[in-house]
């Protein structure tokens, strides 16, 4: 109420301000055409009879064009367009009282003329912007003094002009603070000798030293250089930027691309950031309004891409969120992660295996979900190659159970994360993901075909990506901790090859996959694949980490390479030979039509795999699964299946 009642009263005293602004606008307008005198006391009574009319007016058409409601603080171009605006509709308010009202109707003759609205025209504009830009200087050059007082570090900023400008506006409107900028250094051509806000552009990127150096001699030492989203791109070699800033002794921040509207203030540099190509647009209007106000459960959501899930599951508005995980350390991890976000969704954590039927069936009924992303699984590679039936349990069995229960349950759609090492496998893990495909494949169909009085509800598919930066076990932890700890760093193969995106990528296209799932009629579509870019050597990937952080491969930090593991391959692949791609109509997804088994051969596998694993009977799983998938050969691939 205190707020409400705070933005009534600022919304109050600035209409009372346009008003004011308004009325000495015509006033003065009128005393300057007639030159003052005894016409403009004569004519006072009949201005003061227009006046609170033309004031209602006023007060109607600056609610309308927004200017009572914009916050002086950030006042810009657009609030400048509007005051243009606002006064040119006004003028020819005055215009059709003068010349269409009053002239013939009351005076017989023209009341104000064609002077006085002209300067009534640049009056209004004047009185309206007056106080706005007065009170916008204030502000700015509080925040400098502010930072002067706060002895705020000088700071270059690194990027083209346009991104270089975004930065400057959050620092001038104290969304960044504790940094005061010198100089700007761009890789365009066109931004040298030129001014933003003021602020020279002092070089390109190749100046760096000499431009430090320079300040050093002036005894105003820079003290951290800021990259905007143009300096990370590919092609303005952001990590000989970070080297050499990094030898330099110079603190590095980014500044987040803007895209999904992410506030501007600074973070450190990730190495993440400086390996992927763009990332894929995401229609976050559209997940938004697919997750808004729905229940959804994620199962896994303590791992990395379950975490990642239920954030932004939660971000897009879910009513309500339940959250399965057998590890409790990680359910209590996630469950404040999401406490700190103050979302509205209502967070249900329990502690389940999704290997328990009976638990998740239970689980899934009481709960209802509308969405269901099924996230948990045993993922390592060479750890299922030497407990494969560990494997079975949690990756078929477990995605057997959660396919089950979410139709059970009646949800909209189930969606199973997968891998693109389940195309042609040549791992367990690979195996064990593509056997799960198959199911959710194969009950699909089943619900298709079911009697017409039972309606299909539940609609199950499967998302491949390949390597997610940062997940647990994934290779730029483990090499950011071998650089930290001097070498060496481990690399399997140097012909290795993998596909990489971020956690926030993979799970944002995994969510869009749903919502076309769910948006679009029953279709033979089944398996979506994330667009996943070029693919990236593993030692280019290596001896470009250890540049970012100011070292030299073979020199400061040795690359060993320690020969392909068990159930790996040097390529990774998108999609199966006998799987033929289908176009969908959204950036950075891609969709296959897969060879679905029937019901009844997953049926006859499963029992099969059941009774193999309640003997322990490894060499039965292997067979039945390679029985199931025939394309899949297990050995220690040197190139897997098309390499």
């Amino acid at each position: 109420m205190l707020r409400i009642s705070q933005l009534n009263r600022r919304n109050f005293l600035i209409a009372v301000h346009d008003l004011l602004a308004t009325a000495a606008a015509l006033f003065t307008a009128f005393y300057l055409r007639v030159e003052g005198g005894n016409d403009f006391y004569q004519s006072l009574p009949l201005l003061f009879h227009i006046l609170p009319y033309f004031l209602i007016l006023t007060a109607v058409v600056c609610f309308t064009f927004q200017l009572t409601t914009t916050k002086w603080r950030f006042v810009s171009l657009p609030d400048g367009i509007r005051i243009v605006q606002v006064s040119t509709l006004l003028t020819l308010a005055l215009l059709v009282l003068d010349y269409i009202l009053v002239a013939p109707n009351v005076l017989g003759g023209y009341f104000l003329g064609k002077v006085t609205l002209v300067l009534y025209w640049f009056l209004e504009i004047f009185y309206l912007s007056l106080l706005r830009v007065a009170y916008r200087y204030f502000r700015y050059t509080r925040v400098r003094r502010h930072a002067k007082i706060g002895q705020a570090t000088p700071t270059l900023l690194v990027g083209r002009a346009a991104d270089a400008e975004v930065v400057l506006r959050g620092i001038e409107n104290g969304a960044i603070k504790g940094i005061w900028p010198t100089g700007i250094l761009s890789p365009s051509r066109a931004d040298q000798g030129q001014l933003v806000r003021s602020l020279p552009v002092l070089g390109d990127t190749d100046d760096l030293e000499d431009i430090v150096a320079d300040f050093a001699k002036r005894k105003r030492s820079i003290g951290r250089i800021v990259m905007t989203p143009s300096a990370l791109e590919v092609e303005s070699q952001p990590e000989s930027i970070i080297m050499r800033a990094r030898r330099l002794g110079l603190i590095v921040n980014r500044l987040p691309s803007l895209e999904s509207g992410t506030v501007p203030r600074l973070t450190s540099v990730r190495i993440e950031d400086l390996l992927l190509r763009p990332t894929a647009k995401i229609d976050y209007a559209q997940l938004s309004a697919a997750v808004s106000g729905k229940d959804v459960v994620v199962t896994g959501g303590g791992g990395s891409i379950g975490s990642e899930l239920c954030e932004r599951v939660a971000t897009f508005g879910a009513r309500r969120l339940l959250i399965i995980e057998n590890s409790e350390p990680a359910l209590y991890a996630i469950s404040e992660a999401l406490a700190a976000l103050r979302s509205t969704a209502l967070v249900e954590a329990r502690i389940a295996d999704v290997r328990d039927r009976e638990h998740i069936m239970r689980l899934m009924a009481a709960f209802k979900p509308d969405l269901v992303f099924h996230a948990a699984a045993l993922k390592h590679v060479p750890i299922l190659e030497r407990d494969c039936s560990e494997g079975v349990k949690t990756n078929i069995f477990g995605s057997i159970n959660v396919a089950d229960a979410a139709v059970a349950a009646g949800a909209k759609a189930m969606v199973m994360v997968s891998t693109d090492k389940a195309i042609e496998p040549v791992s367990m893990l690979g195996l064990t993901k593509r056997f799960a495909e198959m199911y959710c494949q194969a009950l699909d169909q089943d619900l298709i075909v079911q009697p017409t009085s039972e309606k299909p509800t539940t609609r199950l598919i499967s998302v491949r990506f390949g390597n997610v930066l940062g997940s647990n076990g994934s290779v730029v932890p483990k090499f950011k901790s071998q650089i930290a700890a001097g070498g060496p760093v481990t690399v399997t193969h140097p012909e290795m090859v993998r596909y990489f995106m971020t956690i926030r990528e993979a799970c944002d296209l995994v969510i869009t996959a749903a919502t076309h799932a769910v948006a679009t009629e029953r279709s033979r579509v089944s398996v979506y694949v994330l667009n996943m870019g070029q693919p990236v050597k593993i030692v280019d990937l290596a001896e470009r980490m250890v540049r970012l952080s100011g070292l030299e491969p073979g020199c400061d930090i040795e690359i060993v390479f320690t020969g392909v593991r068990a159930g790996e391959r040097l390529n990774e692949i998108l999609f199966a030979s006998e799987e033929p791609t289908i176009e969908i109509g959204i950036p950075g997804i891609m969709a296959a039509e897969p060879n679905r088994p029937s019901m009844f051969a997953m049926k006859r596998w499963i029992v099969g795999l059941e009774q193999a694993i309640q003997r322990d009977d490894e060499p039965v799983i292997r067979e039945l699964l390679e029985e199931a998938v025939p394309e899949f050969a297990l050995r220690n691939a040197t190139g897997g299946a098309r390499a």
